[in-house]
């Protein structure tokens, strides 16, 4: 028991040590939540307020042990209580009370609007970090869940991303003989997909330019095509891929990355022989040809082209006019010459403030004696007025610079895509080709598409194909809104995971990335795109379904429906590192995957599409597609844009 309690009171104040843009650590008030009431609860609180206290600037820690405080109080009222003491309520009640008590102080900053967005997005990750603590937690198997065991290692390694030991990094030199590891047991392809998740993760909460996406993901790809089987080997070949990618800029992380990663193979080469399973045998890669490794390496290097491509830079400037907008807006409103100086005589307040727009700019601060006397003479205010515009400077100064930060810090990474994607181009020129065989069983597929009412496109995309191992995927992306802005921004979406997946890519490995990217594009945009993504191994009968933001899914077999929900936010929400809501189930001969948007039915009142599902007996996917948008459009009168996908199993037929 001691130990239990020692364990949340280390985990919660380790996590501490993660903080995201703004201050916040929403990993460590999800392990609060998911400890729940009692000792548990106790040991975690007092950890993340050690934690707080060494860790966080006191304007910081203030809010955060607020919450903290809240959401141990509200665990330990539903305590007893089955209905409200489960993960997912949990997972909620701590994502609104961070919310809650963070909008005070949003509410209050220079700019409400721009703090807004971080605050939300950490409210849903302190809502996704008690989701996946909880199992981690409350253990109802042996074996506890393997993307908590992610999550949790991910949180970990980020939050000590800025310890540092004798000038190195902890987290990244820990992250370096991860990443090793994974690329020596698990191949080339897991290996990339790691190495440029989990880098770009990195970059993103430390505030890097891409150095760690590149880096990691080249030198994790050389470990595992290269390894050979033989540690020392897969060391030299991580390490030279980072070699490569590193001393190519003159970024000033360069020196310290390049140890850290030399420091990271040394320590590898020290894991015991027992976590490797045994002595390795030499053999080429099964069901792996130099043809197809070539096609993955090109797919692989097109999908960060289009997605650095994605990420364009537009140069963001906001008017000087502003300034003096808002310093109207709080002392000019209640002024009886209100109406005098902005409407009857407009034009030359307009010209008197414009004048002095360049020397109040370049000075940084103005004085009353320096407004024009045409101003000056008939203003009730003028010391006010002179306060209120000086303050509105400070924070347009701000702003400025802020933006000017962020354009840089875009830029880097897009530079880093690049880079990579030329590097990924150039090995896949040097493999010599193969031709490549496979056959997979066939699946039968419905899709259907209907705009909301009064558009004429639908913002919905819909895409399906099979991959070289013959994995089915099945994607359907949700745009915000409506029309072409929302058609446009999912059929990116869609394109882009397709050709991660398509470059052989694992899924929620390709998913994370996309969303860290999107996140970046978010910043841009302003948009979020809801993802949904069916993947079927025909050979092992598995289904797996991906989500980010999505509607629930349904699983038919014969008159019996199973929902399959999730409660991640969507895609451009969610920081790094991000994981969508995962469910594997088995898709047995003669089942049904049915995939929707929330234009075909409410999550909320469903129960009619399940109805339909369990009633309908046919056999064509494409017929009960039809039948499905038919109802919905007869119910929900197409006040949203509707989406469709099936995926039909056929029974095996006797001889």
């Amino acid at each position: 028991m001691l130990l239990a309690w020692g364990i949340r009171f280390f985990m919660a104040g380790a996590l501490t040590g993660n903080q995201l843009l703004g201050g916040y650590a929403p990993f460590a008030l999800g392990s609060i939540a998911a400890a729940g009431p009692g000792m548990g609860g106790l040991s975690a609180l007092l950890g993340a307020a050690a934690g707080a206290l060494l860790l966080m600037d006191f304007a910081d820690a203030l809010p955060f042990l607020a919450t903290a405080v809240l959401i141990y109080a509200a665990a330990s009222a539903f305590q007893g209580n089955k209905a409200l003491s489960g993960p997912r309520v949990m997972s909620l009640m701590s994502a609104g009370l961070f919310f809650a008590v963070e909008l005070i102080y949003v509410w209050d900053a220079a700019a409400p609007g721009q703090a807004l967005t971080p605050c939300v997005a950490a409210a849903g990750l302190t809502g996704a970090s008690a989701w996946y603590f909880w199992p981690l937690l409350h253990p109802a198997e042996d074996r506890p869940p393997s993307e908590g065991i992610v999550f949790l290692t991910a949180s970990m390694l980020l939050a000590v991303q800025g310890v540092a030991v004798a000038g190195l990094s902890l987290g990244r030199t820990l992250l370096c003989v991860l990443l090793a590891y994974t690329s020596f047991v698990q191949g080339p392809a897991a290996g990339t997909a790691a190495g440029l998740s989990l880098g770009l993760a990195a970059d993103l909460c430390g505030g890097g330019s891409g150095l760690l996406t590149a880096g990691l993901g080249f030198g994790s790809l050389l470990c595992g095509r290269y390894g050979g089987g033989r540690r020392h080997r897969a060391a030299l070949c991580f390490l030279g891929g980072t070699l490569a990618v590193l001393l190519c800029t003159g970024d000033p992380m360069t020196e310290p990355l390049l140890i850290e990663s030399g420091t990271g193979m040394l320590a590898f080469l020290l894991l015991p022989e027992r976590l490797f399973g045994g002595k390795r045998v030499l053999s080429k890669p099964k069901n792996e040809t130099a043809d197809r490794l070539r096609q993955r390496l090109n797919r692989t290097a097109a999908a960060l082209r289009d997605l650095y491509e994605s990420c364009g830079m537009t140069e963001s400037r906001e008017n000087p006019a502003v300034i003096f907008d808002r310093a109207a807006e709080r002392v000019c409103r209640e002024c009886p010459r209100c109406q005098q100086c902005w409407k009857a005589e407009y034009r030359s307040t307009f010209q008197a403030l414009d004048a002095l727009t360049p020397s109040l700019l370049d000075r940084g601060r103005i004085g009353e004696g320096e407004f024009p006397p045409v101003f000056a003479s008939r203003c009730l205010h003028l010391n006010t007025f002179t306060a209120a515009v000086n303050a509105e400077l400070s924070a347009f100064l701000l702003r400025r610079r802020y933006r000017r930060q962020l354009e840089e810090v875009r830029r880097e990474a897009r530079g880093q895509y690049a880079q990579l994607s030329e590097l990924l181009s150039s090995a896949a020129a040097s493999v010599e080709p193969a031709v490549p065989a496979f056959a997979a069983p066939s699946c039968r597929l419905g899709t259907a598409l209907r705009p909301k009412r009064g558009e004429r496109v639908c913002g919905d995309t819909l895409a399906s194909f099979q991959t070289e191992e013959g994995l089915w995927c099945l994607l359907l992306a949700d745009g915000m809104g409506s029309g072409e802005l929302a058609r446009r921004e999912s059929d990116l979406t869609c394109r882009l995971l397709r050709e991660f997946l398509e470059a052989g890519i694992h899924p929620e490995a390709a998913l994370q990335t996309l969303n860290s990217a999107m996140a970046l594009r978010g910043e841009e945009t302003g948009s979020f795109t809801t993802v949904d993504l069916c993947t079927f191994d025909a050979r092992s009968g598995e289904a797996s379904f991906y989500k980010f933001g999505a509607a629930p899914s349904y699983l038919k077999r014969g008159t019996v429906v199973r929902r399959i929900t999730g409660a991640s936010l969507p895609v451009g929400l969610r920081p790094s590192p991000s994981a969508p809501d995962i469910t594997r189930v088995r898709l047995e001969p003669g089942s049904f995957a049915v995939m929707v948007s929330d234009g075909v039915a409410d999550p909320g009142e469903d129960g009619w599409l399940q109805a339909l599902l369990s009633q309908w007996n046919g056999e064509e996917p494409q017929e009960l597609a039809g039948a499905i948008m038919e109802e919905s459009v007869r119910r929900q009168k197409a006040r949203d844009d509707c989406g469709i996908q099936i995926l039909y199993r056929p029974a095996a037929k006797l001889l």
